[in-house]
């Protein structure tokens, strides 16, 4: 009898640790899949905010001509604007750390809404320059990294943080094809109606499909209660190892081809000779490029080369763009520069934004994400003035021998520091 309730027991616990393992089975699985459904809605918001942000560019100099705004004051509301996102980079990312990536989320989406509001009454030019000021939290792609970086382990983040390459493209595409066709058909503010209800639509989706925190409780404690707006807090990141030396790499490899970029729809009418059709299907022909490369290439190489190599290949590949610049002569020229200049931009952006927010704490993610998101604004900030002076005095081939130079001299660098980096490839 004694045997028989014995086995009957063991039958019992058996039972019973298979169904526990059912259940821890199908818990996985089930977070498994919130998981991906989180960087899905990531990517959807980031990509739609995007594109309104690329139909608003496409149709602000109009916007800004029928008010009476010359060139000059033209150049001061994109300075302007590049100042209020460089500002508000690095603040936005400390807020993601301290109140979760749904908030920072939210607030980027809904300081979106009051973006395009603002632009749509804008009939003077007062009007016009408060409009920009919304930007200053403005920071969608960095909110959809900082989401990527709390869901994915450090082998996998630089592939995820690839495919959002997928989206930047996407935009640039849409964005600017949109912008153009609202405008023209319908009038000069119509995008602007658009790009406000989209922006609400997408603070809603923020809203209701984003979980309160993203991590973890315990990975937000360590900056609970310091301030938001402490410079000394964001500073204080840069003291970790291999951080202010690959955010040197990071910020002046691209540098001088972001001047060129800057002041391409002046070269392109100048130097290439275009009409505004023929600038559009370049920038067309930019956003496939970047689509492709980065939504798909950097993904797959990230499977098979550490980080350090990649780092050094786009400084290298950089080098070589470079060269091609110094030499380029007709549009045709840069068709085939694009290819890897494209490639290096894509590989530089998601290999250092990987390494950095590996090289910091993980309650401090968001902030290292919003200090690397104020690369491309200070290169805004700055291009117009120093790119103007490049291309006046010393012509286009001053931006090919500029880059050349910049990047011969930081691949010798890479190649004889010791940066300490935590080799991983994807899996």
């Amino acid at each position: 009898m004694s045997t028989m309730n014995a086995k009957a027991s063991s039958g019992g616990e058996e039972e019973a640790l298979g169904m526990r393992s059912d259940t821890l089975g199908e818990s996985v699985c089930s977070g498994e899949g919130k998981r991906r459904q989180m960087i899905l809605v990531a990517y959807l918001i980031a990509t739609l905010e995007l594109t309104f942000l690329f139909m608003q560019m496409g149709v602000m100099p109009y916007l800004a001509k029928s008010l009476g705004l010359d060139l000059v004051g033209f150049g001061y509301l994109q300075t302007t604007f590049g100042i209020l996102q460089l500002v508000g980079g690095p603040i936005f990312g400390r807020f993601a750390d301290q109140f979760g990536t749904r908030a920072a989320l939210i607030l980027s989406c809904a300081s979106g809404s009051a973006f395009f509001l603002l632009m749509s009454i804008s009939t003077s030019i007062p009007l016009l320059f408060l409009s920009r000021l919304p930007a200053v939290f403005m920071h969608g792609l960095p909110g959809a990294q900082k989401v990527i970086t709390d869901l994915t382990t450090p082998s996998q983040r630089a592939d995820a943080l690839g495919k959002l390459g997928l989206c930047f493209g996407i935009g640039i595409i849409i964005g600017s094809a949109l912008g153009g066709v609202l405008s023209t058909k319908f009038g000069i503010f119509v995008p602007t109606y658009i790009g406000l209800v989209g922006n609400l639509i997408n603070t809603t989706i923020a809203m209701v499909w984003m979980p309160l925190q993203a991590k973890p409780k315990s990975d937000h404690c360590v900056t609970e209660h310091s301030n938001v707006f402490s410079i000394r807090e964001i500073l204080r990141l840069m003291k970790f190892p291999g951080v202010m030396e690959v955010f040197i790499v990071k910020a002046f490899a691209g540098l001088p081809s972001g001047l060129f970029l800057i002041m391409f729809s002046v070269i392109s009418m100048d130097f290439f000779g275009l009409e505004a059709v023929g600038s559009g299907y370049l920038m067309s022909y930019f956003g496939v490029l970047q689509m492709v490369v980065q939504g798909l290439v950097v993904g797959k190489l990230t499977n098979h080369c550490t980080e350090r190599t990649l780092l050094r290949l786009s400084v290298f590949v950089f080098a070589g763009v470079g060269l091609g610049m110094s030499l380029m002569r007709t549009v045709w020229h840069y068709c085939i520069i694009a290819v890897p200049l494209v490639f290096a931009f894509s590989t530089l952006g998601t290999i250092t934004d990987s390494i950095l927010t590996k090289a910091v704490p993980s309650s401090d993610t968001g902030t290292m994400l919003g200090i690397c998101a104020s690369v491309q604004p200070l290169t805004r900030t700055v291009g117009p003035t120093i790119g103007g002076v490049l291309y006046k005095q010393f012509g286009v081939s001053s931006f090919g021998y500029l880059q050349l130079i910049v990047n011969i001299g930081l691949f010798v660098y890479l190649l004889k520091s010791k940066i300490p980096l935590r080799e991983m490839k994807s899996k």
